[in-house]
């Protein structure tokens, strides 16, 4: 039997393809026809108004929403028409935060990130799932003490970090963050967002990131899918969504948090080209 992260990693260009969705529930219809293909090794961000349905397609992508109409691939493997035991190959190489981590009140930490674990992996020594589970804590960013403590006993921010590292517990490469920066001060969301990329980097993940904090779409998303009339209306570069017309897109990223989001973003470009560009001391 395999263990973690002993899964062949996908080798295609789009991890994620999702064409022609629609879901609807009851009449009242959330995405129609959407179409989306997510790039391998991006970290998409994900935004819209209240009510365009961003978890909504992110839970019809890990299989938790059915919809009425489309197809879904992850991995070149559909999820739309898959049953259940064909499914398990596949949602063992994602991970998902949800938001507010969604962590099991009556758990440590550590427990906690040992669920998916001895779902997909049965046989695993008890040894063995303590040291994977405080190897992913410490990878998260919390310290180690942390794995013995309960939900209760953490702050917000450090109960987002504990449910990434149950996101994190079987090596995925795939990562879906839903609103990871939501309810944290700007020390910890910036703090959030230098972990998220490093993690992208070093272990060469694809991040599906849904968000309002239009920092952290400045600061660490390589494109952005903007969800607005029941489909996606504009997906790219923000510089390039913002050559777009549409007045959502114009309002959002031209209003004065978005503005203020862009202006922070270029004096941190500034302070790094200073760096970059100041000369080394005699004899370095």
């Amino acid at each position: 039997m395999a263990g973690p992260g002993q899964h062949e990693r996908y080798r295609g260009d789009h991890p994620i393809v999702v064409d022609g969705l629609t879901n609807r529930f009851g009449d009242f219809t959330v995405h129609e026809y959407l179409s989306l293909t997510v790039n391998r090794g991006e970290i998409i961000g994900v935004v819209g108004g209240s009510g365009t349905g961003k978890s909504v397609l992110m839970r019809s992508i890990i299989g938790l929403q059915y919809p009425q109409e489309g197809q879904i691939e992850v991995f070149g493997r559909s999820i739309t028409d898959a049953d259940p035991d064909e499914e398990i190959g596949v949602r063992n190489r994602w991970g998902v935060l949800f938001q507010g981590g969604a962590l099991f009140s009556t758990l440590t930490v550590a427990e906690n990130v040992q669920v998916p674990l001895k779902q997909f992996y049965p046989d695993i020594e008890p040894s063995t799932l303590d040291a994977i589970a405080r190897y992913k804590v410490v990878m998260s960013g919390l310290p180690e003490d942390a794995a013995c403590k309960y939900p209760s006993e953490l702050s917000g921010g450090m109960k987002k970090r504990a449910g990434l590292a149950r996101a994190l517990a079987l090596d995925p490469e795939l990562l879906f963050l839903d609103e990871p920066t939501a309810g944290l001060d700007p020390i910890g969301a910036a703090a959030f967002d230098r972990l998220t990329r490093e993690l992208k980097e070093t272990l060469g993940l694809t991040v599906f990131l849904i968000t309002h904090d239009l920092d952290t779409l400045y600061e660490i998303c390589d494109r952005v899918a903007v969800l607005a009339d029941r489909q996606v209306i504009g997906v790219g570069t923000i510089p390039e969504l913002l050559e777009t017309e549409h007045p959502w897109i114009q309002e959002y990223f031209n209003g004065p948090r978005g503005r203020a989001a862009q202006a922070s973003q270029n004096r941190s470009k500034a302070r790094a080209a200073k760096t970059i560009d100041k000369p080394s001391p005699a004899g370095a």
